[in-house]
């Protein structure tokens, strides 16, 4: 019958070996809260607020949610969007 012998892996076999503490000190976890809104949609969300708040007070211009007014190429950059005056 073969069988693993455990009793040598218990440590030093020295009866004056001290050993360490076994204490060692942690840092605390640094946590990054969760968003459930992407950082885009919470750009776009800012703007519509914006707008909204801008109408009421009267301001005209072209919204950002005009796609139609935001029309480009493929091989030009989207138009910079102005908030109302």
């Amino acid at each position: 019958m073969s069988k693993i012998d455990t009793q040598g892996m218990s440590g030093p076999t020295d009866p004056n070996y001290k050993g360490s503490t076994g204490r060692v000190e942690y840092k605390p976890a640094i946590l990054q809260p969760r968003r459930i809104i992407t950082s885009e949609l919470a750009k776009e969300l800012k703007i519509l607020i914006n707008e909204a708040l801008d109408e009421r007070e009267g301001k005209t211009g072209i919204s950002y949610f005009h796609t139609e007014h935001f029309k480009h190429s493929i091989l030009e950059e989207e138009p910079e969007y102005k908030p109302y005056d």
